[in-house]
């Protein structure tokens, strides 16, 4: 991940900070926001008083809160409810679109952050939102095209795509080193070892820190790891060895039974959005 030089970090930060100021004093029933943004920018842990959801277009974002990490791939968008501290971090060149709503029931009233599943009809409809932003209060079109997008938003799919990380400080260096390096043969035993525990003790220690089983945090561990590279066109037959599978198909299982399409047809979607 490369760093960005100090002024372009400190032009970003301000942009986001004058980006806040601006949605928090918006007079707009529902405020959109495009973003495109760098590799290796992290914009800084921060809050709204309205839920976000968070939508990108090309490129892959990570979210951070004291709840977890979310990996967000092109197609998908990451529902953060309002006053969650969270920071994004762009882990490839990123185009992304904000939505910010007012709480109410449904989806839009879950406590914790969810990835969804984003439409071609909500992508449309965002984009609309997106260009008719400056028109006049009361512009028949976009309140149809915002009541519409509101619609589409509350019947969309979501996906397994968090991955919790311990509280823990011994746990969460394991959890860390296996994101750096991930295996599908990845041991719990090895892990209880390593922190001096017994398969059943470490077993309940792994589901009390993070929620999961440690089967489904690693396979959410592997998949995170290789979003990124299948975003920038990294053949499929790598990725699959880099994320210690022994052959495409298995890698090809694990994929599908979590985003619901193969890596190819993912990467192939995701190139013509």
């Amino acid at each position: 991940m490369r760093k960005l030089p100090q002024h372009l970090l400190e032009a970003r930060d301000e942009a986001h900070r004058r980006n806040l100021g601006w949605i928090a004093y918006a007079e707009a029933d529902i405020p959109v926001h495009s973003n495109e943004d760098p590799a290796g920018y992290t914009i800084p842990l921060h809050s709204h008083q309205r839920i976000q959801l968070l939508c990108v277009f090309s490129g892959v974002v990570a979210v951070a809160t004291e709840r977890g990490r979310w990996m967000i791939p092109p197609g998908h968008a990451l529902l953060i409810p309002h006053h969650l501290e969270h920071s994004v971090e762009m882990l490839s060149d990123v185009s992304m679109r904000s939505v910010y709503l007012l709480p109410r029931e449904g989806i839009l009233a879950d406590p914790q952050p969810v990835v969804l599943e984003v439409t071609d009809l909500a992508r449309s409809l965002i984009i609309e939102a997106i260009r008719l932003r400056e028109a006049p209060a009361g512009s028949r079109k976009l309140t149809l095209s915002l009541q519409l997008l509101m619609e589409e938003i509350a019947s969309l799919k979501s996906r397994p795509l968090g991955l919790p990380f311990p509280p823990d400080r011994r746990l969460a260096a394991l959890c860390r080193a296996y994101m750096a390096a991930p295996s599908a043969n990845a041991r719990l035993d090895t892990w209880a070892e390593a922190l001096a525990m017994s398969r059943r003790t470490f077993t309940r220690f792994f589901l009390r820190e993070t929620g999961v089983s440690f089967a489904t945090w690693r396979q959410q561990a592997s998949l995170f790891a290789c979003l990124p590279k299948l975003a920038e066109g990294t053949p499929v037959t790598q990725i699959a060895m880099l994320a210690g599978y022994e052959n495409v198909a298995a890698f090809t299982t694990m994929f599908r039974r979590l985003l619901g399409t193969s890596p190819r047809s993912y990467m192939k979607a995701s190139m013509t959005r």
